[in-house]
């Protein structure tokens, strides 16, 4: 029997995750998601939508009702309500799991007891403690809110004791921690994926490049040492071992200049480090998330063709409604999320360069490089 799938957003991820439940049709007949966005990107490709706060109970409710399991492709559901939901409709990831991903100090309190490796961290609830923990941990130092934050917006770096009163400030309000600053070599991420029959499955280890703290590119594969690889993709399985509930995860890490792996964070849901799998693989996270919340077999996650992925940014020029152009080449893939308006930094898509000419990574960075001088953003 086919089942309907709920989701919790329906923006770019939700919108990807409905194309590949289209092609599921003898698993999954309908998806329905809930989002606060009238004609949010999943809606636009053929999903249903409940409009809502992502934590509103009644319509958490409301797609409890309505579908057979629920999933998220955003950690701001309301993980106490989906915790009584849980023994009347299947909800996976786990909301214990989203629980715990919500609250960075909680998720890396459970990393560190479960021995997985991360940087120093400590919450801090006043000035005071903020001052003994920069004594303590060194500058520079990063102060973060430990819910709803997301693209480095909840992150401020302390370089000196003079930015205290402007990171506090900035956070007003919010319940904070801080974590030691890791001067690391590179960022890089493992999409892991669990089933409900407990099978654990990853691609490999990718390599990550922020601008302004946003994603701007992922390299597949990553690269890095066999042993980093090796270090990465472990750590990754030990990760998927003690969180509960099946999906795809996507975890992020740092690579510290001896070449030991750290965790930063981990999104319990596909991540933008993943679009890749798009063109690179057999399977992509996107049908792999679905295969895994159904109980099917997880399938081959090798990257059959190294591929980079770069993320489009609004330009920081204008607000509103715009065309983008781009030179149309063979082994460049477009994607755009459907988003009406561009905003500075907004990501409304996303281009996979795939490597049919076996030029290597390096040659596809050449043609990003060409990219960028050839992709424009307008008004409209």
């Amino acid at each position: 029997m086919s089942k309907i799938l709920g989701i919790i957003g329906g923006g770019q991820l939700g919108m990807m995750l409905t194309e590949a439940a289209q092609n599921m049709k003898e698993e999954i007949s309908k998806v329905i998601v809930l989002d606060p966005t009238e004609n949010c990107p999943a809606a636009k490709v053929g999903a249903e939508q409940i409009i809502a706060d992502f934590k509103d109970e009644e319509s958490i409710k409301k797609l409890s009702e309505l579908s057979d399991i629920i999933t998220y492709e955003i950690e701001s559901g309301n993980s106490d309500v989906l915790k009584k939901l849980e023994a009347n409709t299947e909800i996976n990831p786990s909301p214990e799991t989203l629980r715990i991903i919500q609250d960075k100090f909680l998720q890396k309190q459970f990393l560190q007891e479960n021995g997985i490796a991360v940087a120093e961290f400590e919450k801090v609830e006043n000035r005071e403690e903020l001052e003994k923990m920069i004594e303590k941990l060194g500058l520079p130092l990063l102060l973060k809110t430990r819910r709803d934050a997301y693209d480095g917006r909840g992150n401020y770096k302390i370089n000196t004791k003079s930015d205290i009163d402007d990171a506090l400030d900035l956070f007003t309000g919010k319940t904070l921690m801080v974590e030691k600053f890791v001067n690391f070599q590179k960022e890089v991420s493992v999409i892991a994926a669990r089933n409900t029959k407990g099978e654990i499955s990853t691609y490999p280890v990718v390599e990550n490049l922020h601008e302004n703290n946003i994603l701007r590119m992922t390299i597949a594969p990553g690269r890095v040492s066999e042993n980093v690889r090796k270090e990465a993709e472990d750590v990754a399985h030990k990760t998927m071992e003690v969180l509960h509930g099946a999906g795809v995860f996507g975890i992020e890490m740092f690579v510290t200049q001896d070449e030991k792996i750290l965790i930063n964070e981990i999104a319990p849901r596909v991540h933008n480090s993943g679009h890749h799998t798009l063109q690179s693989s057999t399977i992509s996270q996107f049908e792999l998330h679905l295969r895994a919340i159904l109980g099917m077999e997880l399938g081959d996650t090798s990257i059959k063709s190294p591929t980079i992925m770069y993320n489009i940014l609004g330009p920081h020029t204008f607000k509103g409604e715009y065309n983008v152009l781009h030179r149309e080449e063979e082994n460049i893939f477009l994607k755009m999320y459907g988003k009406l308006e561009s905003k500075p930094q907004r990501k409304i898509g996303h281009i996979n360069i795939v490597d049919k000419k076996n030029v290597g990574i390096e040659g596809l960075l050449l043609q990003v490089e060409d990219l960028k001088n050839n992709l424009v953003i307008k008004p409209k």
